[in-house]
C-alpha cells in the first residue's frame, strides 16, 4: 500500500510565511498602517485580500509578485525530500493542506521545479481578475470551532481519505507534517499506525507536548516524531518504505 505525505506550507515546506514574503514586491517592502490595522483575529484571508488589493493599487504586476514569491527559501532539506517523493510516485502520494493560497503555492513549487511531487493542493483559491489584481476566497465552509473560519484541515484530510477509500485506495501509513496551531486538528483524525511530525520548537510541537503532559488528557493516536529539517522527514519516509 502507498504512503500519503501531507504537508502544511508556510514554515513547513518553505521557511517563511508566503503571505508576509509577498510584501517584498512593494517598492518600500512595507505596508501602510491603513492596511495593517485592518486585520481582525480569525479573518486572515479577508485581510490578505486587502493586502493584495493594495499591492495592485501600487502598480505591481502579477508577474512581479510571482518573481518575488519564487525567491522564498525552502526549509533545509525540503527540495531533496520533494525530489525523492517525485521520483517515487508509485509508492508515495503527496498533498498540501495550507491556509496560504493556491496561486502562491503553485508559483513557488513550479519556480523550484518541484511541482510534480504534489498530487493535490488544498488551500484558499486565488485568481487574477480582469484588472490584474489577485482575489482570494475561503477554501470551504465548516463547523469546527477550533479552526479558522476559512479552513478546517481535519475536514480536508478526512474528506480526502474518504474519497480515496471510495476509489479503492487505502494508505498503509499517513505522515502529517506541519508547524502551526491549525495543524493540531487534523492530527486527531490520524490512526495509531500513522505519524504526525511537528516542526521542533514551533506551535504544533508545543501543543502536542502539552497534550502529552496533561494527565488524563487523550492525546493523538498517531506516533509523534518532531523534525528540525526535512532530512529528518526524508529518513522517516525511507524507513517506512523499507518496512512496507
Amino acid at each position: 500500500m502507498k504512503i500519503l505525505m501531507v504537508f502544511d506550507f508556510d514554515h513547513t515546506v518553505v521557511d517563511e510565511n508566503c503571505d508576509i514574503w509577498v510584501i517584498k514586491c512593494l517598492p518600500k517592502q512595507t505596508l501602510p498602517d491603513s492596511v495593517e490595522s485592518t486585520y481582525r483575529r480569525g479573518q486572515w484571508t479577508e485581510y490578505m485580500g486587502r493586502v493584495m488589493a493594495y499591492i495592485g493599487d501600487q502598480g505591481v504586476t502579477p508577474d512581479r509578485v510571482r518573481s518575488v514569491m519564487e525567491t522564498i527559501p525552502f526549509t533545509p532539506g525540503m527540495p531533496e525530500l520533494l525530489t525523492f517523493i517525485s521520483e517515487n510516485k508509485s509508492m508515495v502520494d503527496c498533498i498540501i493542506v495550507s491556509d496560504a493560497n493556491t496561486m502562491f503555492i503553485e508559483w513557488v513549487l513550479q519556480g523550484a521545479g518541484l511541482w510534480k511531487a504534489v498530487d493535490q493542493v488544498y488551500s484558499n483559491p486565488a485568481s487574477i481578475n480582469e484588472s490584474g489584481y489577485m482575489e482570494l476566497q475561503h477554501h470551504h465552509l465548516h463547523e469546527c470551532a477550533k479552526c479558522p473560519v476559512n479552513m478546517c484541515k481535519k475536514k480536508v484530510l478526512e474528506t480526502y481519505l474518504s474519497e480515496k477509500a471510495d476509489g479503492g485506495e487505502v494508505y498503509g501509513r499517513v505522515f502529517y507534517v506541519g508547524d502551526g496551531g491549525n495543524d493540531l486538528c487534523p492530527a486527531f483524525c490520524l490512526s495509531a499506525g500513522d505519524v504526525v511530525m511537528p516542526r521542533q520548537g514551533y506551535t504544533l510541537d508545543k501543543r502536542l507536548t502539552r497534550l502529552r503532559d496533561q494527565e488524563g488528557n487523550c492525546s493523538v493516536s498517531a506516533k509523534v516524531i518532531p523534525w528540525s529539517s526535512a532530512t529528518d522527514i526524508l529518513q522517516e519516509l525511507k524507513d517506512s518504505l523499507q518496512s512496507e
